[in-house]
């Protein structure tokens, strides 16, 4: 089953002279079950993918589907819903609310969409400590951990709940090499066990992680190849 579609996307920044085309006829496909990872060079429309495959930004054209819902035709409301139950997303920048404990912050999807806070703190512990964080940590505020607990405290609130698609933004970048190859492994299983995963990493070796590498170059897919070879290959070609 196909959980994320890109059909034609075109996203287009600024008009007339300034204007900067960030995607350009883009079409992507990602199943349940698949990792997929994006890479690229700075500028390359690799955010921007993300953006709109999460909702947080809308195409100039074409169309992005969630499990066959167009996201264009969803309001505000529904649109929130689809990101709360569906869509896991690892911001580069951790994106925490500094006014809530770890584990509020990863029980927060889940206290959104209805389910009582007890109820919401169980499976939020049990997530943390999937990303290495005990029951200490998960009652430190975020400015109380390291940038590394952050990220872990970001990539739980991704993945708890039944996330279908979970998209990551670098989610290794502030984590030493090996907390970096744990949390690409809860990526794994995560899409293991039949969830779509997309993930930006500029690291081949992360690449090697995900079934399929799609290489984006002045926001146009130059190519799709088996991972690791493949990618460093392609950046041998692009010159990074």
């Amino acid at each position: 089953m196909t959980v994320l579609q890109l059909r034609g996307v075109n996203r287009v920044h600024g008009a007339g002279d300034n204007a900067v085309n960030a995607l350009v006829d883009t079409d992507l496909q990602v199943a349940a079950g698949e990792l997929v990872a994006i890479m690229g060079p700075s500028g390359s429309g690799k955010s921007t993918l993300l953006n709109l495959a999460g909702g947080l930004d809308a195409p100039t054209s074409g169309q992005v589907l969630v499990e066959n819902t167009v996201l264009a035709t969803l309001n505000k409301k529904q649109l929130a819903r689809l990101r709360r139950r569906s869509v896991g997303y690892v911001f580069q920048d951790y994106n925490l609310v500094p006014s809530l404990t770890a584990a509020e912050n990863a029980a927060l999807p889940l206290e959104l969409d209805g389910l009582s806070a007890g109820k919401a703190r169980v499976q939020a512990l049990a997530a943390l400590e999937e990303v290495g964080l005990d029951a200490k940590q998960a009652d430190r505020f975020p400015d109380e951990l390291s940038g590394g607990q952050s990220q872990r405290v970001a990539i739980a609130r991704a993945l708890i709940g039944e996330r279908r698609l979970v998209l990551a933004d670098e989610p290794t970048g502030a984590l030493d090499s090996t907390t970096g190859e744990e949390v690409l492994k809860l990526l794994r299983r995560r899409c293991d066990a039949g969830a779509a995963g997309l993930l930006v990493t500029h690291d081949a070796r992360h690449a090697g992680w995900a079934d399929r590498v799609v290489f984006l170059r002045d926001g146009r897919v130059v190519d799709s190849s088996a991972p690791l070879a493949g990618a460093e290959t392609l950046l041998e070609g692009a010159g990074s």
